[in-house]
């Protein structure tokens, strides 16, 4: 049986007592410039409350230089950015990173390894402490695998090969999305070696230093310079800057819970 689930394509869609806070999903080469546009709404979400990044997809890179390239990045646009250190599961079991992550106004999880992100957050203290500040009004971002762990679905590799894909359970706020990053650089190709799990399943596809933002009261909006692609199983829409993409579905607050066991 097909799942169904709410809907806020509508701008007057509404919104429940406690409203999460902006979701922001970005399709790769973040913390530079032509970020602005969704980077702006990020910082300006995070108010006078503390601001994170995430470095978790990048445990097998650079983590370390992921986190000064976004340190460096806000601070250009009026932030003070610090790491919320998850590099692995006993840091998302430490007391002091869930209280730190109790009291954030902003996360950013930046990108690296698909995989790893899910592996490393999924079911963890800190991970739903995190989802109950956005769930309480906190802004949470993701970008390239960052925003790809946000899904109910990412997608990795499939073999040895960088080009074939596969469906693999994520983070769960987004039922039924696997997003699709780095869409005109590469994530267009994995399309044909993708096999839906569910025949409502939704691919998202972002462009590189472009966005998809999701607020209460307003829904979806692209932004940034490239294209936010919605893919079905029966159709294909394509949105730019300022365009309302529908059929993404709205965020779910208890999807992380739900399904991050």
């Amino acid at each position: 049986m097909m799942r169904t689930h709410d809907r806020d394509d509508a701008p007057n869609a509404t919104a429940s007592r406690e409203s999460p806070g902006p979701l922001v999903l970005v399709g790769g080469a973040e913390f530079e410039p032509g970020n602005e546009p969704h980077d702006r709404v990020f910082a300006d979400a995070a108010g006078r409350r503390p601001a994170y990044v995430i470095a978790t997809a990048a445990v097998r890179q650079d983590p370390d230089r992921a986190v000064r390239t976004a340190r460096r990045w806000f601070a250009s646009l009026g932030l003070d950015v610090e790491e919320l250190r998850i590099r692995g599961r006993r840091d998302a079991a430490s007391g002091e990173t869930v209280a730190a992550a109790a009291e954030g106004g902003a996360f950013y999880l930046c990108g690296g390894d698909p995989g790893v992100v899910v592996d490393l957050l999924r079911g963890t203290e800190a991970w739903e402490a995190i989802v109950d500040a956005w769930r309480r009004g906190a802004v949470l971002a993701g970008s390239s695998a960052g925003a790809m762990a946000l899904g109910e679905w990412s997608l990795i590799r499939s073999g040895m090969s960088h080009a074939r894909r596969r469906f693999a359970p994520a983070l769960g706020l987004l039922p039924a999305v696997a997003v699709v990053p780095h869409f005109e650089e590469f994530g267009e190709g994995w399309l044909p070696s993708l096999r839906r799990p569910r025949a409502d399943t939704v691919l998202l596809g972002l462009d590189t230093r472009t966005s998809v933002v999701w607020r209460p009261r307003v829904g979806w909006r692209a932004m940034g310079a490239g294209r936010v692609v919605v893919v079905t199983n029966t159709a294909r829409q394509e949105r730019t800057g300022g365009g309302r993409p529908t059929g993404i579905g709205r965020p779910m607050p208890g999807g992380a819970t739900r399904r991050g066991r």
